[in-house]
């Protein structure tokens, strides 16, 4: 029996089987899987979902383990073991807005696609907030006078400089993270064991 991974699909897809493949892992079938959104490697069996759905399917038992941004883990707070932390997606949630924003009087607003995290945040600081949640660019919203700031995971800082915005706050850096399903580790644990302590030793050596 093959242990079952849910990868997010995209940029950490791509990333994850980098790292396979540094790891030693046989990783064509995942290079050559098309539009498949389920693929047998030698070691695994691997389905492609996006993010808050890889959550989902590791909760349920469909998946075994799981490759997610941390950033849905702190948001949704899925029923999921979270077992290590990874060596990429590697990026920092910060506040961000306009050089010349302020806000006069009553509650800061803030754009975001991570409520609760920003609430959590700024609660700690004391602070009351009004949030917009939005789905898509967030970056648009001080622009267009819809909020004050924005809080969204920032990688290298372009779209915020291409759009006139700036950090005004860094909050906290975050990874990819490896999450298994509880059920999994006990019932599981002669199959999945040699999978994690080989990201384990790869998470050392780097």
């Amino acid at each position: 029996m093959k242990p079952v991974i849910a990868l997010t699909k995209g940029r950490l897809e791509k990333q994850f089987t980098e790292f396979l493949k540094s790891n030693g892992y046989d990783v064509a079938p995942l290079l050559d899987k098309g539009r498949r959104l389920q693929v047998e490697t030698d070691d695994f069996f691997a389905v492609f979902a996006k993010g808050i759905d890889v959550t989902t399917y590791v909760e349920y038992g469909i998946a075994d383990l799981g490759i997610v941004g941390a950033d849905i883990l702190l948001e949704v707070q899925p029923d999921v073991f979270d077992l290590l932390p990874l060596p990429f997606g590697k990026c920092r949630f910060a506040v961000a807005g306009l050089p010349t924003s302020e806000v006069r009087g009553g509650k800061q607003r803030i754009a975001t696609k991570y409520p609760n995290i920003a609430t959590k945040y700024f609660r700690e600081q004391g602070k009351s907030i009004d949030i917009v949640k939005l789905e898509g660019s967030v970056e648009l919203a001080p622009l267009l006078g819809l909020a004050d700031d924005i809080v969204d995971i920032v990688e290298t800082g372009s779209t915020l400089k291409e759009n006139g915005l700036i950090v005004k706050e860094e909050m906290f850096s975050l990874s990819a993270r490896c999450i298994a399903n509880r059920n999994s580790l006990k019932l599981k644990k002669s199959i999945l064991a040699p999978i994690i302590d080989s990201f384990r030793m790869e998470e050392v050596a780097r």
